[in-house]
């Protein structure tokens, strides 16, 4: 059974597509099982911006596939952002959907216009 659901969908009023897990992302081992997930791809820690006024922290990476950013809060929602790499955001995406540990949850696109 798979620890963590998201969905692949534009950011709210935007074109831009993002990875919102929104269960199993508070679980503490979400980070290193996301990383462990997409190892294929060789994901190195580039920044790290503790946002504390939003109680979210921002980590991006570098890969093979470009960089990308995780946006994770204190509600337990994270979000996999990479504005200017949406085809590498695609390839995650596909990834994702290879690994028993992560569920992907089809949404409507119009939801989020």
């Amino acid at each position: 059974m798979s620890q963590y659901k998201y969905h692949f969908r534009p950011g709210y009023q935007s074109a831009e597509l993002l990875i919102d897990v929104f269960s199993g992302a508070e679980s503490e081992n979400f980070n290193s099982d996301f990383l462990y997930a997409i190892q294929e791809i060789k994901p190195k820690m580039i920044d790290i911006l503790d946002l504390w006024m939003n109680d979210e922290i921002l980590t991006t990476y570098d890969s093979e596939i470009g960089s990308f950013t995780i946006s994770k809060d204190i509600w337990g929602f994270a979000f996999i952002m990479a504005e200017n790499n949406q085809d590498g955001l695609a390839r995650i995406d596909s990834i994702l959907e290879q690994s028993e540990l992560f569920e992907k949850v089809q949404v409507d696109f119009e939801n989020y216009k």
